[in-house]
């Protein structure tokens, strides 16, 4: 005869009181990751503002002088609250090299002058974003073309020069921003390094 022998379960293992899921014990666990993030919080180095890269018009405009000895501008004495954004001087249209500077107005609108020599019709179709002529201002002693480009706010100033530097003031400034800046262009002044 065969023996049968009765297999019984294992007793169960007790299990802690934390394993329970008590209300008590999800508080705790919460206080303790909430006093984590709270540390996590105050030890993580937070920036105020955000700043762009250093706009060093200085040596770029060195180099385009060095170079080619053009009589690049840029704005002098702005009134406070106009601060440089941008300065390059890369090929463009047709190939033209250009001077550009950019500055952000107090308003927070973006104006630049784009400068070059020999310039070619489609160049200054490209920066005034094929913008219309619709008129003419004086400004800073000259007598500047006006571009009006209405679908994406682009107004630009144009003051061709045979011989020298064909300039453009352009952004999405207003025409009141786009003359103050033309009023304080100036010759750039090389710097010693």
């Amino acid at each position: 005869m065969s023996e049968q022998v009765d297999q019984q379960p294992a007793p169960p293992s007790q299990a802690s009181a934390y394993a329970r899921g008590s209300v008590l014990n999800m508080v705790r666990s919460l206080l303790v990751i909430g006093a984590m993030m709270a540390g996590l919080f105050f030890i993580v180095a937070r920036t105020n503002s955000m700043s762009g890269p250093v706009v060093d018009i200085p040596k770029v405009g060195n180099q385009v002088v060095a170079q080619l000895h053009w009589p690049i501008q840029v704005p002098v004495g702005l009134p406070d609250g106009w601060r440089p954004s941008a300065v390059r001087f890369v090929p463009s249209t047709d190939n033209l090299s250009t001077w550009h500077v950019g500055y952000t107005s107090p308003a927070g609108h973006y104006v630049a002058v784009e400068q070059t020599k020999d310039a070619t019709k489609a160049w200054i179709t490209q920066q005034t974003n094929r913008a219309p002529v619709t008129g003419t201002v004086s400004a800073g002693g000259r007598e500047w073309q006006k571009y009006v480009r209405d679908i994406k706010t682009q107004n630009s100033l144009v003051a061709p020069g045979p011989g020298e530097l064909t300039t453009i003031i352009t952004g999405d400034g207003t025409f009141d921003e786009l003359a103050l800046f033309a009023d304080h262009l100036k010759p750039f002044t090389p710097t010693a390094s």
